[in-house]
């Protein structure tokens, strides 16, 4: 019975020292797991905060490209390119001297070729107004230049509006509707070309004046290029100066 009992002790020694290797191999094992759920929940908050820190503070539109007019066939190639940036309460008007949330600067060019007089005409513009929406926006600009045989324009407020449509893939909607890969989505609209007309009785109507950030619809498909639009929320106006009592920027809600 002794002998049978001193052989069966070293067994029972290597399996409580068995069992200690386990025990511990699992505590390690828990302890990793609950470091890399606690690491992953903090990637995970740093990554939120990532992307609210990339959200564009002030909105805008950028790019260049051409489009064809769904409404007239043609050879001929127009192309606008923007470089607009937001830029709320910056332009003093009568009445407003705090400016306005709309407000913007920047540049516009417009081109257009044409196929049957074999010369390209263009035209530049300042931005003075721009809103954004979710891969939209309108613009406009008052014309500075217009190159020799141009319109007459200088001095006069253009619009336009946008479609981000994305990349140039081809890839999603575009795919499904057979529009083929490698064709933008965007599109563009302006503020002439018989969009924005007066009528008048029965004389001709005449081009209607253009007001800040007014345009049509984007009704113009892009063929080539593209655009990018950086959306954001128009901001409130700024504090008042100091011993004013009346608002830095406009309140009213309703048309007078």
């Amino acid at each position: 019975m002794n002998s049978v009992e001193s052989k069966s002790t070293p067994a029972t020694e290597q399996e409580i020292t068995m069992m200690s290797r386990s025990a511990r191999r699992t505590l390690a094992a828990i302890t990793v797991l609950g470091t890399g759920l606690a690491l992953a929940g903090v990637a995970v908050a740093a990554s939120g905060d990532q992307e609210e820190k990339l959200r564009p503070v002030r909105a805008s539109v950028v790019g260049s490209a051409e489009f064809v007019l769904p409404y007239h066939q043609d050879k001929d190639v127009r192309s606008f390119t923007f470089d607009a940036q937001a830029a709320p309460y910056s332009r003093p008007l009568p009445g407003i001297p705090g400016g306005l949330p709309t407000d913007a600067r920047g540049t516009v060019k417009v081109s257009h070729y044409s196929a049957e007089r074999d010369i390209t005409y263009t035209s530049k513009g300042r931005v003075d107004c721009l809103v954004t929406g979710v891969r939209t926006a309108t613009l406009t600009a008052v014309i500075t230049e217009v190159s020799p045989g141009g319109p007459p324009i200088v001095g006069n407020r253009v619009g336009f509006s946008v479609y981000d449509g994305g990349d140039e893939k081809g890839e999603g909607k575009g795919e499904e509707k057979g529009e083929g890969k490698g064709r933008s989505k965007d599109r563009v609209g302006f503020s002439w070309n018989g969009v924005n007309l007066l009528p008048k009785g029965s004389t001709p109507p005449e081009e209607a004046p253009v007001g800040t950030c007014m345009a049509p619809a984007p009704y113009a498909p892009v063929t080539k290029g593209g655009y990018a639009v950086a959306h954001a929320e128009l901001p409130p106006p700024p504090p008042s100066p100091q011993g004013s009592t009346k608002p830095a920027g406009p309140t009213g809600a309703s048309p007078e």
